[in-house]
């Protein structure tokens, strides 16, 4: 992995993402998760260092603890002990994941456990997410009594837009809008619970899904990770406030009260924000997993 987190492997490039590198082999995708952080839209110029191991330890963690209640895209979490990896394995070790290639829906699966970040925003202005009327006089951080399913796009390039769920089905078809939120919600509270038993809050969380050579549904990308979800400690939750961050949430906080305007070139993470942000990294791996890196 070079300075800017990127990787050089001989392999075909399938895609470069904002923190992932992907490529194709035999069929299948061997995806690489890198230092990179983005925010945003942005990939920031500071890496975080063992954020890509992280990243792909909880990733394998949660679709091996799921994989009963639902399939996943996972072929191998240890590609570099295969064969055909063996001359970069050192490049790969603990950040990558081998995964079947599949068709991928536009549509990015959303399930809200609290009224926080944008969910906040647009309920301020509107009393509503996503074309969910919810009820007056919310408090900031409030849990809902029943997980809200807010879908988003999912654009390749600039921001995601959020979108109703009668919006979702038009794009995706009825069937299988339905079957995405019903079975988003239901693995948010399974590993909610299972989160929560260990201290730990899932405030929210995004789900990607795919469809495979049989026309099966199934869970792709990434899950229940600190660029996939917001993550409270329990101790540290109280409603009307914000807790402290143990996800990406912390550099978001960081810029945002830094003097960069978000539509420009962002700048350097200092060194003790990147060594915090490392630090949280690092501890909500140990949390969730009870493995140490």
């Amino acid at each position: 992995m070079n300075e800017t987190g990127s990787t050089e492997l001989p392999l075909k490039l399938f895609k470069k993402g904002k923190v992932r590198d992907v490529y194709e082999v035999d069929g299948n995708l061997l995806i690489i998760s890198t230092d990179r952080i983005s925010a945003f839209d942005y990939v920031l110029p500071s890496l975080i260092p063992g954020k890509g191991i992280v990243l792909n330890r909880i990733a394998a963690f949660w679709f091996d603890y799921t994989k009963d209640f639902f399939p996943n895209h996972v072929v191998c979490a240890e590609p570099e002990k295969l064969p055909q990896f063996k001359e970069f394995s050192a490049q790969i070790q603990g950040r990558s994941l081998l995964a079947k290639k599949v068709e991928t829906y536009p549509i990015e699966a959303i399930v809200r456990g609290y009224i926080v970040g944008s969910g906040w925003k647009t309920y301020q202005k509107s009393g509503e997410i996503c074309g969910i009327e919810l009820a007056p006089g919310l408090e900031f951080a409030q849990e809902f009594p029943e997980p809200l399913f807010t879908p988003t796009t999912k654009e390749d390039e600039g921001h995601d837009e959020n979108i109703t769920f009668a919006e979702m089905q038009d794009r995706i078809g009825s069937e299988d809008a339905k079957k995405i939120r019903d079975l988003s919600i239901e693995l948010y509270k399974k590993v909610r619970q299972a989160a929560r038993e260990k201290g730990v809050i899932i405030a929210d969380t995004k789900f990607e899904f795919g469809k495979d050579e049989q026309g099966n549904i199934i869970l792709i990308d990434e899950i229940f990770t600190p660029d996939s979800s917001r993550f409270w400690k329990v101790a540290d939750y109280k409603q009307g406030e914000d807790p402290p961050a143990f996800d990406k949430q912390f550099v978001r906080n960081y810029l945002l009260d830094s003097s960069w305007d978000r539509n420009s070139p962002p700048p350097l993470l200092p060194p003790e924000v990147v060594e915090k942000t490392k630090e949280k990294y690092s501890e909500i791996y140990e949390i969730l997993t009870g493995n140490t890196l």
